[in-house]
């Protein structure tokens, strides 16, 4: 099995992204989730490098 890097997470988060704004008829309720929890995520990982 394959770690997910942050890039990983970035690369899906444009992804959620782009078909979001895309399509804004839609209502993508659990992408806009997903995407909540890989900014979370980013976020976390960005602060922890920050501070190591």
């Amino acid at each position: 099995m394959q770690d997910t890097t942050a890039q990983d997470r970035r690369n899906e988060l444009k992804s959620l992204l782009e078909r979001i704004h895309a399509h804004p008829e839609h209502a993508f309720v659990e992408e806009r989730k997903r995407v909540a929890v890989l900014q979370s995520l980013l976020r976390s990982q960005e602060n922890a490098e920050a501070g190591a």
